[in-house]
């Protein structure tokens, strides 16, 4: 493969809102800035959500308004209803991501909303942004399995797919919400839904929960992904996932396909540079193997007797 490939990172939304503690905005507005400059296409700055139900985000606005934005660079915010997207309007976000589950157990556990319900609150959003140039964007979450209800059908998500489209999104993610896909059923249905909407732009979104991540990142690019959400040092989690790892992380991915020789357009050592960050950042190790392992190029020093023996 030749083509450009476009990685996401969504570490200080998707990561730093399920942490123990707050991470100060001039720190967010720091990694946001670092991550500008590695070659990302685009960054999940933060969410317009109610500061009393993810406090973690309570300075979207400080955030958003506060960081250098770089040429080439998308910043996206999530918005959960009219009043976060006004608020993300208001500091001319790029692009606005809307989130629902293609379960009923999984929405009304994690939103209050069947997905009837959030696809009538999609509408109204859609409607305040019209002629604000702003790109809409569903997360589609469960799309490969519900962590109630199991199994979720393929028809189910095509039905989704195609209403979110009706309704005016523009680009889709199909988000593997507690890590129970598999690499066969990916590529199956990403390549499904790129054969039925070529026009569309469709985002990959993974969780390392049973350690199928990357392997499911690869199903996604064999079906024809080229665009990748990733957390930098694989912060994230997902509540109804107690104890799992986070998303897949943007180093380790990023690393995967530079090795193949793919095109990323990213700095992997400045990524990796941001990375060793976090940990004085949040208090904790993370998840992310090349910062620990260092990138697959890296040699070791022969053993002592080897080189007494001049071996």
């Amino acid at each position: 493969m030749s083509k450009r490939l476009y990685i996401q990172d969504v570490a200080t939304r998707d990561g730093f809102q399920i942490e123990a503690s707050f991470v100060p905005t001039e720190d967010k507005i720091a990694l946001i800035d670092r991550l500008s400059h590695t070659g990302l296409a685009k960054v999940e700055v933060t969410s317009f959500t109610s500061p009393k139900a993810i406090p973690n985000l309570r300075d979207a606005e400080e955030v958003m308004r506060g960081i250098q934005r770089v040429a080439g660079v998308e910043y996206t915010v999530l918005v959960p209803n009219v009043k976060g997207c006004e608020r993300a309007l208001s500091c001319a976000v790029d692009e606005i991501n809307l989130v629902m589950s293609a379960s009923d157990t999984h929405g009304l556990a994690n939103l209050r909303m069947t997905p009837e319900q959030s696809l009538q609150q999609f509408a109204e959003i859609i409607e305040v942004t019209r002629g604000s140039g702003v790109f809409i964007n569903a997360s589609l979450s469960t799309t490969f399995g519900c962590p109630f209800e199991g199994e979720v059908a393929e028809s189910r998500v095509q039905t989704l797919i195609q209403r979110l489209l009706d309704i005016g999104v523009q680009g889709v993610t199909l988000c593997d919400t507690t890590g129970m896909a598999d690499p066969a059923q990916v590529e199956r249905i990403c390549r499904a839904a790129l054969q039925r909407w070529p026009a569309a732009v469709f985002t990959a979104h993974f969780h390392n929960t049973r350690g199928m991540g990357l392997a499911n990142a690869l199903a996604a690019l064999n079906a024809g992904i080229d665009r990748f959400d990733a957390s930098l040092g694989g912060l994230g989690g997902c509540p109804y996932a107690p104890g799992a790892s986070g998303n897949i992380c943007t180093e380790d991915l990023v690393h995967m396909f530079q090795r193949m020789g793919l095109d990323t357009g990213v700095n992997l050592d400045a990524l990796l540079e941001a990375a060793a960050t976090l940990p004085d950042l949040i208090d904790h190790d993370v998840p992310g193997a090349i910062l620990k392992a260092g990138k697959s190029d890296r040699r070791y020093p022969k053993p002592k007797w080897m080189q007494e023996a001049g071996l």
